[in-house]
């Protein structure tokens, strides 16, 4: 793997001496309101300059850590499958190097690709997942392949009892009914999450951090595509980050920044904290 011509700051290791290796899914075909989180990785690498690297939050430098940006994938906008497979891949040669995969999309179907490479390496996979929305319907206007299917196509992979869910605050009553028998669902917080994650944490229980960021707030958090009121502000979702890094965190992504729904900037700025604090949670526990 050859290192993106504009990185991430601070994440400018070589692939050998990496732990952690950032890749972007530039897709958003199946976005379901307003689309653009194709461009959700590209604007995180290009305005992370106007960010230190030191978290004064974590008291680390992401200098002090070898992260390598592999760039964006380049992937296929007419087949959600194609563009799957190609993430999937990607993912399995990461975790063949004996490194952990830190997605950016993107929106949140391009999880699917990533959970589909860590559930075939770790059997007893559990997903941790922050979102506005449930994400578990069947099909969305008979696709089964959508970003409002994605966890109910990852169910289809770890069963019942391996998804937890935090901060949904939307999803269709039948979302519910399905995720009362067969996920954990949490709504509008993250109330359980640290019993939660010290009980995997003592199991030693391989997790999947998903964090889609309309869990925020949309009041500090409006580029995104299908925002919803409510949500959680910007130090509640970096507690629960730092809460989830002390489980035996494996791959982990973040999605749905649609930078261009926000002309002020700040989502965009929101999301490139929110991924520096999450690298610098996964590398320093």
């Amino acid at each position: 793997m050859r290192q993106n011509v504009e990185s991430f700051i601070g994440c400018d290791a070589h692939f050998d001496e990496a732990e952690i290796v950032l890749f972007g899914a530039p897709f958003d075909s199946t976005t379901s309101f307003r689309p653009g989180a194709r461009f959700g990785s590209a604007a995180m690498r290009h305005e992370s300059f106007g960010l230190e690297t030191w978290s004064p939050y974590q008291q680390e430098d992401l200098t002090d850590y070898p992260v390598f940006d592999s760039g964006d994938l380049e992937l296929c906008f007419g087949s959600a499958e194609s563009a799957l497979a190609d993430i999937q891949a990607r993912a399995e040669e990461i975790f063949r190097a004996g490194k952990l995969p830190l997605l950016l999309g993107g929106e949140h179907l391009v999880t699917l690709g990533s959970v589909r490479a860590a559930a075939a390496k770790y059997p007893n996979l559990h997903i941790i997942h922050f979102d506005a929305h449930a994400d578990l319907r069947d099909d969305y206007l008979g696709a089964k392949l959508s970003h409002a299917c994605v966890l109910r196509r990852c169910h289809e992979l770890v069963g019942d009892g391996h998804i937890h869910q935090f901060c949904i605050r939307s999803g269709d009553r039948e979302e519910f009914r399905f995720a009362k028998a067969h996920t954990e669902l949490h709504p509008f917080d993250f109330s359980g999450l640290e019993e939660l994650c010290e009980a995997l944490a003592r199991s030693g229980t391989p997790v999947y951090f998903t964090i889609d960021l309309d869990c925020l707030d949309p009041a500090c958090f409006p580029g995104t595509g299908t925002p919803e009121a409510g949500g959680v502000s910007f130090p509640q979702l970096l507690k629960a980050i730092l809460t989830v890094a002390k489980t035996n965190v494996i791959a982990a992504d973040l999605t749905e920044l649609a930078p261009m729904l926000d002309p002020s900037g700040v989502s965009t700025a929101t999301a490139c904290k929110v991924l520096r604090e999450l690298l610098l949670a996964l590398l320093a526990s």
